[in-house]
C-alpha cells in the first residue's frame, strides 16, 4: 500500500509529464482544426526546450527562458507556414522538414549546455489549499507551467465553440474554399492557427527543460511532440477529450518509471516503451471505433486562392 505522501508524489509527477504534452497538443488542436497537418511539433518542442535553457542559464531568469521559447516555437513554426500554407508545399514533407531543422538547431544552441543545470521552476503554493492533504500538492501545488495549461485548455474550448473567431476558424478547417468565397482569409487564418501551435510547443518544451527536467539533453523531447500529435487524433479534435487523453498518457509514462521499482522482472526496455505502446493501442482503437471521422474536412489539404 503507498502512504498518502508517496501517493501524492506520483500524481504530482503525473500531472508534470502530462503537462507538456497538454500544451503541444492544444496548439497542434487549433491548428488541425483550421485545417493544417502540422507534423514539427517535435521539432518546435525541441527547439523552445532549447532556447528557453539556454536564455534561462545566460540571464538567470525563468520568465525570460519561457518567453524566449515561446518566441523560438513561433518562428520554427512560420517555416512551416511559409511551406505547407503559402508555398502550398506538401503539408506531410513540409512537417517532417520543420521537424529535422529544428532538431539540428537545438542540437546546435544546447551542445554548450551539456552537463550543465538550473534551479526547477518553483512550485505556486496556494496559500491553505496547498496544505491540503492529497489534493493540496496535486492540485494546488503546480508550477505556472501547470496553472498555464489549465488556463490555455479554457480558452481554447470557449474560442472554439462560443466565439466568432472559432467559428470562422472551424470553417477554414471544414471547407476553405466556402470560406474563401464568403471573404475570410483563409491563408492568413491557418498561419496564425499555425503560429499559436509553434507558440504551445515551444512553451511545452520550455516546461520540459526548465520545469520538468532542468537540464539540457539533446534528445528529451524523446518523441512527445508525435504522442501530442497523436492526442489530437485520440481527442477526436475536442479540447476536453485531449484533456484526459494527456493525462492517461502522462499517467502511462509516470507509472512505468515506478514499475521498475517493484521488482517486477520486466525488462526495462518494455517498460520504457510503454508510452509509445499505448499510443499505438489508442490509434488502434481509434481506428476500430471510427472516432477519426471527426477530423476537419480540409486537414491536410493545400489552399490555392483564384488568380
Amino acid at each position: 500500500m503507498l502512504d498518502a505522501a508517496i501517493l501524492g508524489a506520483v500524481l504530482a509527477s503525473i500531472v508534470a509529464a502530462a503537462t507538456t504534452l497538454l500544451l503541444a497538443a492544444l496548439g497542434e488542436l487549433v491548428a488541425e482544426r483550421a485545417g493544417t497537418l502540422n507534423l514539427s511539433v517535435e521539432g518546435m518542442m525541441i527547439i523552445g526546450a532549447a532556447v528557453g535553457y539556454a536564455a534561462a542559464y545566460g540571464t538567470g531568469s525563468l520568465i525570460v527562458g519561457t518567453l524566449a521559447a515561446v518566441l523560438a516555437g513561433t518562428l520554427l513554426s512560420l517555416v512551416f507556414a511559409g511551406l505547407a500554407i503559402w508555398l502550398a508545399a506538401n503539408q506531410v514533407a513540409a512537417g517532417l522538414a520543420t521537424t529535422i531543422l529544428g532538431l539540428g538547431l537545438a542540437g546546435l544552441i544546447g551542445a554548450p549546455f551539456v552537463g550543465t543545470t538550473l534551479e526547477a521552476a518553483p512550485a505556486l503554493n496556494i496559500p491553505y489549499l496547498s496544505d491540503l492533504p492529497l489534493i493540496g500538492r496535486v492540485v494546488f501545488g503546480q508550477d505556472a507551467f501547470a496553472y498555464a495549461s489549465f488556463v490555455l485548455l479554457a480558452l481554447v474550448a470557449y474560442t472554439l465553440s462560443r466565439t466568432r473567431i472559432g467559428l470562422v476558424l472551424r470553417a477554414v478547417g471544414e471547407s476553405h474554399v466556402a470560406a474563401h468565397a464568403l471573404g475570410h482569409p483563409v491563408r492568413k487564418i491557418r498561419t496564425l492557427a499555425v503560429m499559436f501551435g509553434g507558440a504551445c510547443a515551444g512553451l511545452a518544451g520550455a516546461q520540459l527543460s526548465l520545469a520538468y527536467t532542468p537540464f539540457w539533453a539533446s534528445d528529451m523531447t524523446a518523441g512527445r511532440g508525435w504522442i501530442a500529435l497523436a492526442l489530437v487524433v485520440f481527442s477526436a479534435w475536442k479540447p476536453l477529450w485531449l484533456l484526459a487523453g494527456a493525462y492517461l498518457f502522462g499517467a502511462v509514462s509516470i507509472l512505468q518509471l515506478h514499475v521498475q521499482g517493484f521488482g517486477l522482472g520486466i525488462p526495462s526496455q518494455v517498460l520504457s516503451a510503454l508510452p509509445y505502446l499505448a499510443t499505438i493501442a489508442a490509434l488502434v482503437a481509434i481506428s476500430a471505433l471510427k472516432r477519426g471521422q471527426g477530423a476537419p474536412a480540409s486537414l491536410g489539404v493545400p489552399f490555392v486562392p483564384d488568380r
